[in-house]
């Protein structure tokens, strides 16, 4: 018998643990995958090289490798705010502005107590599953990234941004629809921030998969070994200034582990910094800016005993770091006010390649879904966009917005402002699993909400 729409929505709310997996054997089961995917692509292609990985891989140490408690619906909330641009503003209808509600399900607790996919999580239709895999695994592996990053920056703003929606900015090819191509590249850059001061970076790179791994299955066959070990490729196509000074967290997640849902994380050191800028003027992100094309093609130096070898990657130079910054607070910017409805209010904080003209034309389907909502919870006023949908029949409400005063900042060009009160705000705004009148509710540090609950029937009559 399905569960009943409050059954699902008090799921939701509910904490368990997500298991974390990280250790010196995770990297020995990676080195072999990677090693048997050389193999295999020699096999094909004769004189092909072994392909640029990160050269130092470690696990995570201290409180970043614990079990991870969380409630369902914060794992979907951070898979939401990452995700809003990651296609440039085209169908913002319920599959793209909402793509977390199709998991709504999709999770509950297993006889271990850890966190695991329900009954119809686990059957998919067979055209679904490798979206599920790809979207979940994302939605774990990024809640245990940002709380890595945010162990070792507590008194700093987290930002995740789509990868794919900040590098456009620079390294787009030309084209009617500008496309980053099939280079290899992270999927979030994840900013640990602070008004004034230089930002921390760490790329992040996450997938999923749903092997049932056994004793018997080999590290060459292990899904998530080989997830990584094209991970680590990936990562290394990214520098900021010079070669491998960039942080990197690797993370692959088993959907259908033993112990329950399973974030197998491993990570690259480094130490990056993003200059910090002034409040005003033509270096704060409030400049509008130009869109510049660094080098791709061996654009990355990189040392060695004999000769200097070059290879291919997303390097920022350090001329660039700057420019590069103002570039990831404006596109985080834009992300904010996507996530809270907003329509051509996004577009100045785009370039062109970027996505500018699919939110500064209404063209794009769902366009009625603009910031037209606005609900108090705890001290906050926020305000935003919702859609209603049914849940076995039942009318229910999805909210996602921003504290207002922080909305009007960024609906004004004001991302400064917006960043120096959002950390002022930081430790007053509400926190919890759910609201008065809410069901499960996921509360951002950053000022957003994203929140569900159960409408009244409407009477037969209702028009």
């Amino acid at each position: 018998m399905s569960a009943s729409a409050a059954e699902v929505l008090a799921l939701l709310r509910d904490s368990f643990p997500v298991h974390v997996g990280s250790s010196t054997a995770l990297i020995v089961g990676t080195d072999k995958a990677a090693a048997a995917i050389d193999r295999k692509r020699a096999r094909k292609q004769s004189d092909v090289e072994p392909s640029a990985r990160k050269p130092t891989l470690e696990p995570l140490q201290g409180a970043d490798r614990e079990d991870l408690p969380t409630t369902p619906w914060e794992v979907l909330g951070v898979f939401a705010r990452a995700t809003t641009l990651a296609r440039q503003g085209r169908g913002r209808g319920l599959a793209e502005h909402w793509q977390a509600l199709r998991y709504c399900q999709a999770l509950a607790s297993s006889t271990s107590g850890y966190m695991t996919l329900t009954e119809e999580g686990q059957s998919p239709e067979l055209s679904y599953r490798a979206m599920q895999a790809r979207e979940l695994g994302r939605a774990f592996g990024l809640a245990v990234a940002e709380r890595a990053v945010r162990n070792r920056f507590p008194d700093h703003m987290i930002s995740t941004v789509d990868a794919e929606a900040v590098l456009l900015a620079g390294f787009a090819r030309s084209g009617s629809r500008p496309t980053l191509g099939a280079r290899p590249r992270p999927d979030f850059f994840i900013e640990a921030w602070k008004p004034g001061e230089p930002s921390q970076l760490c790329v992040a790179t996450v997938n999923g998969n749903h092997q049932a791994a056994t004793k018997r299955t080999s590290k060459t066959d292990r899904s998530a070994f080989k997830q990584l070990a094209r991970a680590s490729e990936r990562a290394e196509h990214f520098h900021l200034a010079e070669w491998n000074t960039t942080p990197c967290l690797l993370m692959s997640t088993e959907l259908l582990a033993k112990e329950g849902i399973t974030v197998n994380a491993v990570q690259a050191p480094g130490h990056a910094l993003i200059p910090g800028r002034p409040a005003t003027g033509p270096r704060s992100a409030d400049a509008v800016l130009s869109e510049r094309a660094p080098l791709y093609v061996n654009a990355v130096k990189v040392p060695g005993t004999g000769r200097q070898r070059l290879q291919n990657g997303f390097l920022i130079p350090g001329k660039d770091l700057n420019w590069y910054g103002q570039v990831l607070a404006r596109t985080d910017a834009a992300g904010h006010l996507a996530f809270a409805g907003a329509g051509n209010e996004v577009a100045q904080y785009l370039t062109t390649s970027q996505g500018h003209k699919h939110y500064a034309q209404r063209t794009f389907a769902g366009a009625s879904s603009v910031r037209d909502a606005k609900h108090d919870m705890g001290s906050a006023t926020y305000v935003g966009t919702d859609q209603v949908f049914r849940l076995n029949r039942v009318r229910v409400e999805a909210f996602s917005g921003m504290v207002d005063e922080l909305y009007e900042l960024l609906v004004d060009g004001r991302v400064e402002e917006y960043r120096r009160r959002a950390y002022e705000l930081r430790t007053t705004l509400p926190r919890g699993t759910t609201a008065p009148d809410w069901g499960p509710v996921s509360f951002g540090d950053d000022g957003t909400v994203m929140a569900l609950r159960i409408l009244p029937e409407r009477n037969s009559g209702d028009r």
